[in-house]
């Protein structure tokens, strides 16, 4: 085996995250360069929400005890006041809010409640934002007191109910978003969000209370609530980690892995690519890792090509800039959960695992020449792979059928 990235081993630091090889028992370091212009948040083993500066990588807990590398694009919070809804700008009817009531997911005194008036009809706090026409992803962290119930909505183009109790969807309310999720974190907090299409460059979004998991219009009385927290608006078509702000719009700049190993930690006349991975949503990107010799003109490479209705892997291998093997398989319309996959080349010899199963084979192709690099890209810095990796290693031998069956079996 050449290069080792994960599998519960993390160590990062500013500008670096640790890679290893491990031939012959002995551990040499194979870093991979790392950058990020801003500071990013991420979730820590105890479940919090933490803080990563500039150019530190994060190792991500919210789906493994194991812990994966979070890759994320570049993305904005437009919402000016995150964590502070008494603010202004977030305007209120039916309902006031009760600053600092309960700790955060981020382990601080600071989630407010938004708690209903005594009067009857809709409880909500609402903010409106100058968008681009397109898709908006609107979310928001959120936890049950009196009431079990939170409507998101986006006026124009509808909402839904959330249960806070036991972390189900509820009712549509006017309209169906284009997509919905809600997500558990630590401590009862759940992050709700909603994505919608809009058309008029106006997003006004709001957040009620409610009674149940299709109505928000009830008799309050005057001190019931929910707890809430990290409000992001974000121009995507998902919700990423949250952005905090405090009077104006933050952006988290886009994370970069390359250029781990060299040519004595790679094999260019067979070996295996293995990785367990998942993307971060079902969207129209490319997204790859490589091994390469710095160019796209000699690659071994395993990336996502998903759209909106699929979600699929694909396996590429060129030579001298020719196109020797490339083989694809579709997971259909899914969720992105973690997979294991691995793609084998030799000469005239080439195969796609996934989850335990050989998916496809190509057996005619040449290999690459002088491949020295593994990065989380398509070899020259495009199509990053933004999702979370669990493992990653480098195989510099064609393995068995046995053996890639067992090495991806989930």
């Amino acid at each position: 085996m050449a290069v080792k990235l994960g599998n519960g081993n993390w160590a990062v630091k500013e500008d670096k995250l640790l890679a290893y090889n491990d031939n012959s028992g002995r551990f040499f370091n194979k870093e991979f360069d790392f950058s990020r212009g801003s500071i990013a948040t991420y979730v820590g083993k105890d479940g919090l929400i933490k803080s990563a500066a500039s150019d530190v990588p994060r190792i991500d807990f919210s789906d493994s005890t194991n812990g994966a590398l979070l890759l994320e694009g570049q993305s904005t919070n437009l919402i000016p006041y995150s964590e502070d809804f008494s603010d202004a700008s977030w305007q209120k009817s039916g309902s006031s809010i009760t600053s600092n009531s309960v700790t955060s997911p981020n382990g601080t005194l600071n989630a407010d409640k938004l708690v209903e008036s005594s009067t009857i009809g809709t409880h909500w706090i609402r903010e409106i934002i100058t968008v681009v026409n397109g898709k908006i992803t609107f979310s928001i962290f959120a936890k049950k007191g009196e009431r079990d119930y939170i409507l998101l909505r986006e006026n124009t183009r509808g909402g839904y109910y959330f249960n806070l109790n036991d972390g189900t969807i509820g009712g549509v309310y006017s309209n169906a978003p284009d997509s919905y999720e809600i997500k558990e974190f630590s401590n009862g907090w759940y992050k709700c969000s909603i994505t919608v299409t809009v058309i008029n460059s106006t997003a006004d979004l709001l957040v009620y209370t409610a009674n149940s998991n299709n109505s928000n219009n009830y008799q309050g009385d005057g001190t019931s609530g929910i707890y809430i927290w990290g409000a992001q608006l974000e121009q995507n078509s998902f919700s990423t980690s949250i952005i905090p702000t405090s009077g104006s719009t933050v952006t988290r700049l886009a994370d970069a892995c390359n250029n781990s190993g060299s040519a004595q930690d790679f094999n260019s006349t067979e070996g295996v690519l293995y990785a367990e991975i998942s993307a971060l949503a079902n969207e129209n990107l490319q997204r790859w890792f490589s091994l390469s010799n710095g160019t796209t003109s000699n690659t071994v490479k395993i990336g996502l090509l998903n759209n909106t209705t699929d979600y699929r892997f694909a396996c590429e291998v060129r030579s001298a800039a020719v196109l020797s093997a490339f083989m694809t398989y579709n997971f259909g319309a899914v969720t992105p959960t973690f997979v294991k996959v691995a793609f084998k080349y030799s000469l005239n010899d080439f195969a796609l695992w996934v989850n335990g199963v050989e998916v496809a084979t190509d057996t005619s192709g040449n290999t690459p020449i002088g491949l020295n690099k593994l990065s989380f890209n398509r070899a020259d810095g495009a199509q990053t792979f933004y999702g979370k990796t669990k493992n990653l290693k480098v195989f510099t031998t064609a393995l068995t059928d046995e053996q890639l069956a067992a090495l991806t079996t989930i």
